[in-house]
């Protein structure tokens, strides 16, 4: 019957809402690391401009956002015991 738990349609709908949050969460993100003066403007982040061009490849700033939430997410699983 459709509605019951566990259908593959309450799947798929539990999945979106996850995704949903998953991308509220990071939107969030951005807009707290959007104002953190140093990010985006490292000594490793490289950029290049020309007539009408530009490139720009944070490499630093990746590094140091990747660190930071891999020992924040470390922290989380070890506080509620997964491992």
């Amino acid at each position: 019957m459709p509605g019951e738990p566990g259908t593959p349609l309450e799947q798929v709908g539990r999945l979106l809402i996850l995704g949903g949050l998953v991308v509220v969460a990071l939107g969030l993100l951005m807009l707290l690391v959007s104002r953190v003066p140093a990010i985006g403007r490292l000594p490793g982040d490289l950029s290049w401009r020309g007539d009408g061009w530009s490139v720009y490849i944070p490499l630093a700033s990746s590094l140091l956002i990747s660190i930071v939430l891999s020992v924040l997410l470390t922290i989380i699983l070890n506080l509620l015991g997964r491992r």
